[in-house]
This record gives C-alpha cells, structure tokens and sequence, in this order.
C-alpha cells in the first residue's frame, strides 16, 4: 500500500517501526492495566485500539493524504493495541494451564496468533487478485479485531462469574527485572527478540524480494504460515516430549538453513517454497519452545512479567528490525539485508548451543 502511494522501503519501515513506540510503552504498561483491570477485561479493551488503526488503514486512501503523518498515527493505534492484545495473552494461559502442559498451550496459543498475522497478507493479495483496494484487507482485519475483543470480555465474564482465577501481580519493576536479567529465562527473551528481527524483516519486505526474482510473496506466505501453524498445532506435543534445550538447537538450525537457501537459490519457485516451509516449520516450533522455556525459567512468583519481557523482546524485533532493514535495502539492496539476518539466525542458534552446555554442566557438577 505505501509503495503504491509513492513511497520505498525506507519509509514503510519507518511506519512498520512507529508501532514500536506505543507498542513498548503499552507491553511495559500492560500489567499495570491489568491489574487494575483484569487480564481478560484488559485484552478486550485493546482490541478495539486495532479496531481504530484497521479502520484507519482502511479509509486512508480515502482522505486524500498524500504519505502524510495519519499512517503514523494509525501505526501509534496498532502498537497500543497489540501491546496489551498479545502480552496479555500468554499470562492467561501460564495462570490457567499447569507447568507441564504449558508449551503445549503455548503452541496452540501461537498458532492462532500465527494464522492471523499470516493470512493477512494472503487477504491482502486475493483482495487485489479480485480488483478490489488494498485497504479492503484492513476493513476485515478491523472486524477480526471487534471479534476478539468479543472472545476476551466473554472469557472475563467467566472468570469474574464461576471461574476462580489464581490471584496475580502483573506488573513490571526494575527490581523485577532485575530479578529476571539473572535469571536463566533471559536467555529465551533474548532469543525470542532475534527470532522476531529474522521474521520481521522475511516477512515485512517480502514483496521487495519476490518482485526481484520474479516471484509471487503470496507463495512465501502460503508456505511459511501452512507449516508455522501446523507444526504449532499439529507437532508441538510431539515436539514437547523431546529436551526442550536440543529442541531449541535443530529448529533454530531450520532457520540458518532456510535463510540460506533464500540468499544462494533466487531462480527456482519451488526452493523458494521449500525454504518458506523450513522457516515456518523451524521459526513456528522454535517460538512455541522457548515461550515455555521463558515461563518454567522465570524466577519464583515472576511467570507473568517474566512473559511480559518476553513479549517485549519480541515487539522490540519485529517491529524494530524492519527499520533498519529498509535503510538496508534502500542503499544496498535485499540480499545484503539477508545476510545481516543470516548472521542473526547463526546467533540465535549458537545460544541454543551454550544453553546445551549450560545445561549438561549443571547436570555434571550436580
């Protein structure tokens, strides 16, 4: 849509990346509003902040403004929305759900966050496909939004009603941080953030690379949600049963892998599927993982804002990221990009490995 209206990759970076903002700031402020207004309640009023940025993405064109600083404005509404609507999500879940089964549900719970964020773009290209605007997308992401907030206020009626809810304090100190930054939960919040640069960066210029090879992006979207959301709903409690640590290792070695392929095979449309299918396939199980990791981890009476950091961690990459990656692609092109996240997947997997040693080192001198 910004390239439409004149504008390069720079400049939709900087709108991706304005989200961040708000995003942090409410993903701080996020236990804070839940104390003091319930976790579910909380959620539902957050949905309605995306209800407002979808609905002005959609009438955008509309207004006539030509890259002007409502598309800013509307990415300050997503980030506030997104930042409560998704941290608070997984606090939910680690209060609902027993220690054992919660990468598990955490699976489930990223799944369904999966399929939204990429079938996304898959709507915004059959919008196109059948000759209607882009901002068509926006107006039925708007409607998606009205329906969750829908789900969590029902899901507060039931804990408010006949569900007894284990008390909790969500919200973030710098002692609680404090606490969590020494702590081997750090280690998956830092993972998790490099995760979120590899796939904000794929996926937010994705359309800049398949049009340079003479691809169709909808196919990597296709490919890469397909296997992110099954192996999320389908595998995860296969995967689960398996050391979490060397878990942790092959599927972020998926993701070196993939990212490989995607910067040496450019000429083949099924390599550029099959790599797509790595890269969900790794990414998908791999965030699941490490979420659970981050809540069994987390210090004594910390789960909740240790998974706030996580989610911030994050927010922080895929929002984050795509800024610098614009300016990349703008003065270098879209393979020197790859490369820079070729180097951050090589990280990722490399703290896999110390976690293994950290882990077998323990068990030795135990």
């Amino acid at each position: 849509m910004i390239l439409e209206r004149g504008g390069d990759e720079a400049f939709a970076g900087a709108i991706i990346s304005t989200a961040t903002i708000s995003t942090v700031l409410l993903v701080v402020l996020s236990g804070h509003i839940a104390d003091r207004f319930g976790l579910a309640r909380s959620a539902g009023i957050s949905g309605f902040f995306l209800s407002l940025s979808m609905l002005g993405f959609f009438v955008s064109q509309s207004l006539g403004i030509y890259l002007g600083y409502d598309l800013l404005l509307y990415a300050l509404l997503l980030g506030m929305g997104w930042g409560v609507f998704y941290t608070l999500a997984p606090i939910l879940v680690s209060l609902i759900i027993g220690s054992r089964s919660r990468m598990r549900y955490f699976a489930l719970l990223s799944g369904s966050m999966m399929s939204g964020i990429g079938t996304g773009p898959l709507i915004g290209r059959l919008t196109t496909y059948l000759g209607f605007p882009i901002e068509s997308a926006f107006l039925l992401a708007g409607v998606c939004s009205v329906m969750g907030s829908g789900i969590y206020f029902y899901l507060d009626s039931i804990f408010r009603g006949s569900y007894e809810l284990a008390p909790s304090i969500s919200r973030i100190s710098l002692r609680y941080i404090s606490r969590i930054f020494y702590s081997n939960s750090i280690y998956p919040i830092i993972m998790v953030g490099l995760g979120a640069c590899i796939f904000g960066g794929l996926s937010s210029f994705q359309t800049t690379y398949a049009e340079l090879f003479g691809f169709d992006y909808s196919l990597f979207f296709g490919g890469f949600i397909l296997s992110a959301i099954s192996g999320r709903l389908f595998f995860s409690g296969y995967v689960s049963r398996f050391d979490p640590f060397i878990s942790t290792f092959f599927l972020t070695l998926l993701i070196v892998i993939s990212i490989f392929m995607f910067i040496r095979f450019t000429e083949d449309v099924y390599l550029y599927i099959f790599s797509s299918v790595i890269l969900g396939t790794g990414y998908g199980l791999a965030y699941s993982v490490i979420n659970g990791l981050a809540a069994n981890e987390a210090p004594t009476g910390l789960v909740p804002q240790t998974l706030l950091l996580f989610s911030l961690s994050y927010f922080i990459g895929v929002f984050g990221f795509p800024l610098i990656a614009g300016g990349m692609i703008v003065r270098g092109g879209i393979i020197e990009m790859l490369y820079i996240i070729f180097i951050i997947a090589l990280l990722n997997n490399f703290l896999s490995i110390f976690r293994i040693w950290q882990q077998r080192s323990s068990i030795f001198s135990n």
